[in-house]
């Protein structure tokens, strides 16, 4: 992989996650509504659910923005990852099949990323370093 395809990749997870929290985060609450009204009959509590609900869109939101400025790719490349791994969790909990293929090609470029963080040459992260 060059550093034109890496930025590429890069920018398009980045943009993924930018617009899933950014379409959320001005509906927090009704985002949060419908989250927990999804995990109503699965095996998660309410407890759970909710504080997750709040939180995902800010995380999706700012994942983006590390991705698409270059910032912390590693870590942020991690944190996507994790947060995939929770997403296809509570899919496969709420039998939303549906949802899982999406999740898995994102933990799929995460982990991309991380694996050839060595061609992150149009980023902040390499500003930082000198």
């Amino acid at each position: 992989m060059n550093a034109y395809s890496f930025l590429i990749i890069r920018l398009a997870v980045g943009v993924s996650m930018l617009g899933h929290g950014l379409v959320r985060l001005p509906k927090l609450t009704a985002f949060s509504e419908w989250m927990i009204d999804s995990f109503r009959n699965s095996m998660l509590p309410q407890q759970i659910v909710m504080p997750f609900s709040y939180v995902l869109p800010v995380a999706e939101f700012t994942i983006g923005i590390m991705l698409i400025l270059g910032l912390f790719i590693k870590r942020v490349g991690l944190a996507g990852g994790f947060v995939m791994v929770l997403l296809v969790f509570g899919s496969c909990l709420t039998e939303n099949w549906e949802a899982v293929p999406s999740q898995l090609i994102h933990a799929a470029f995460f982990a991309v990323l991380i694996h050839f963080i060595r061609n992150n040459s149009f980023a902040l992260d390499n500003l930082i370093k000198k």
